[in-house]
Order: C-alpha cells, then sequence, then structure tokens
C-alpha cells in the first residue's frame, strides 16, 4: 500500500494544524461579524457620565468589540444599549435583551477611533459544555410538616 503512506503526513498535517489553531483560541464563544449600532454608557476620567453611538463590530455569548471615538481605559464598566424601532418594544415578542452590563478588557487606539473589547457581566447564552444541575427552590408549601407530637395536639 504505497497511496496511504505517502497521503498520511499532508492529511495529518491540515489536521493538526486546524487542531492548533481552536488550542490557540481563548474564546468560549465564536464571534458573528455583525455591524450592530449601539449606545455606549459610562463615565468618563473625571466621573462625569457620557454616552456615545458606537458600531459593534462582532458580537459573541461573553463578550463584543465595539468601535468607539472616546479612549476607555482597562477594566472600565460600561453598559451598551442597542437600539430598537417602537414597535418592537410593544409588540408581544419574546423578550429580549437591549441593555448589556459589560468590563473593557482590550483597547487597541487607532487613527481616529479605538476599537474597545468587552467582557460581558453575565453571558447571553449558557454554555454548552457545562451540563448544569437544575436545582429547585424547595418552599414551606411543598415540605411535609414533621412533629413528634401526639396527631390529637398538633396545630
Amino acid at each position: 500500500m504505497v497511496w496511504p503512506q505517502r497521503c498520511e503526513p499532508r492529511a495529518l498535517r491540515g489536521v493538526r494544524l486546524s487542531q492548533e489553531i481552536l488550542e490557540r483560541e481563548r474564546r468560549s464563544w465564536p464571534r458573528l461579524p455583525l455591524a450592530i449600532p449601539v449606545f455606549v454608557r459610562s463615565h468618563d476620567d473625571t466621573g462625569k457620565e457620557f454616552l456615545e453611538f458606537a458600531t459593534a463590530l462582532n458580537i459573541s455569548a461573553c463578550g463584543v468589540l465595539v468601535a468607539v471615538r472616546r479612549s476607555l481605559p482597562l477594566s472600565a464598566r460600561l453598559s451598551l444599549e442597542i437600539p430598537s424601532a417602537p414597535l418592537a418594544a410593544t409588540a408581544k415578542l419574546p423578550k429580549a435583551c437591549r441593555t448589556l452590563n459589560a468590563r473593557c478588557v482590550r483597547v487597541t487606539h487607532a487613527e481616529g477611533y479605538h476599537l474597545v473589547g468587552l467582557k460581558f457581566a453575565r453571558p447571553l447564552l449558557q454554555d454548552p459544555r457545562i451540563a448544569r444541575v437544575g436545582r429547585r427552590k424547595v418552599t414551606s408549601a411543598r415540605v411535609k410538616k414533621f412533629s413528634l407530637a401526639p396527631a390529637s395536639l398538633e396545630v
């Protein structure tokens, strides 16, 4: 069998390469390359609140990359608001998140704008790799009352 011996290293090289790329990727969730207009609300260096119209360049369940004009310090806390049409706000549609709290984890300065990497305070989705055991809160109505007293003395 000559063919498998000749072709095997080439085939495996591609597999190894894709595994190396996956190992280098630190993100838990893939990023979607969507340009979404957002409002960024935070505080500047003097503590004064500001609101800036910006563009989210890509988004995942755990974070977003935003292009803003104002430089933000690392670990700055801010909120993103995704504007929606009035119809969507009043229609009986499934509830969707419009305001997201986040923290600045990366800043890249460019000419005229800054690319800011933000990590959401809470992921938008549950990580499918983590199996969560559902816990139910036990309420007093579901718990049987236990008493050592005879039945005639119970209240």
